[in-house]
């Protein structure tokens, strides 16, 4: 069974329409789908009905930053009803530090000598909302950087230019908002915070404690070692687990819709409690 609950579309960093999202899906043989745009339900509607057109079970899903102590993490809610006032609400006031974030790395860039940057970044962008990838798109566009990696390296992450730091929605509020929308709230991506063992143990046991119900335990580029990894965390735990690609549709990224390593997770797959 070919399972992909973690995907973009161009209603956040994605390229892709939500219909060709759901093309891509059912072409590549998926079974079950979710779109989880960053912070952003827009795209559901017609993802939705797209799925339903071509009987590909569809779930509702979004990916949503938060802050936890000092860490920014991502929270994947599965299963949401995106007309729920909570998650909805709460999604503006992300969506709102979004728009201010893109701004302040317009202008931190510009001291860097790369003018004009939130205004090329912008039209690469079919909403409102710009995310650090669509930077990282303009300036390999723009031949600043030869990959999304040197980006981020050099201008995204740390001390750098663009790393503009956001005081995000808190992990409890974000699990909240994704409960009272009747999903589940699912870590994605946890090796990719490149946490120590000891500190990867006390972020989960603490997102444990204010409701966390899974972990994404296999992506695109998971080894064995990684899932096995995973896999150990979410059973330390007691957490269900969940999967996905990120897939995100730009040229330059080798991640493919629905490419993920087959893996046996039994009863404690998400998929079976949604």
């Amino acid at each position: 069974m070919i399972v992909d609950l973690h995907t973009h579309s161009y209603y956040s960093d994605g390229v892709l329409s939500p219909k060709d999202i759901v093309m891509k899906a059912v072409n590549a043989g998926c079974h079950y789908l979710s779109l989880t745009d960053h912070d952003s339900i827009e795209g559901l509607t017609e993802a939705s009905t797209c799925s339903k057109d071509l009987n590909l079970n569809f779930i509702q899903g979004v990916e949503i930053s938060a802050k936890h102590l000092s860490y920014s993490i991502h929270i994947v809610g599965l299963g949401i009803n995106p007309n729920n006032k909570f998650l909805v609400h709460g999604l503006m006031k992300n969506n709102k530090l979004r728009i201010d974030r893109a701004k302040e790395i317009g202008k931190s860039l510009a001291h860097v000598g790369i003018e004009n940057a939130y205004e090329k970044t912008k039209s690469l962008s079919k909403t409102k909302y710009i995310t650090r990838t669509h930077f990282a798109q303009m300036m390999i566009k723009e031949k600043i950087c030869n990959n999304l990696p040197s980006v981020f390296k050099k201008y995204m992450t740390g001390n750098k230019p663009g790393a503009v730091k956001v005081d995000w929605a808190s992990s409890i509020d974000v699990i909240n908002w994704i409960h009272q929308s009747g999903g589940l709230a699912i870590l994605a991506h946890p090796l990719r915070y490149k946490l120590t063992s000891t500190k990867m143990k006390k972020l989960v046991s603490e997102l444990k404690d204010i409701g966390l119900d899974g972990i994404e335990i296999v992506n695109s580029f998971s080894s064995l070692d990684d899932i096995a990894r995973s896999k150990k965390i979410a059973d330390d735990y007691e957490l269900l687990y969940s999967c996905g690609s990120d897939f995100h549709g730009w040229s330059n990224q080798s991640i493919e819709l629905g490419k993920i390593p087959l893996y046996d997770y039994g009863k404690k797959f998400v998929i079976n409690y949604l």
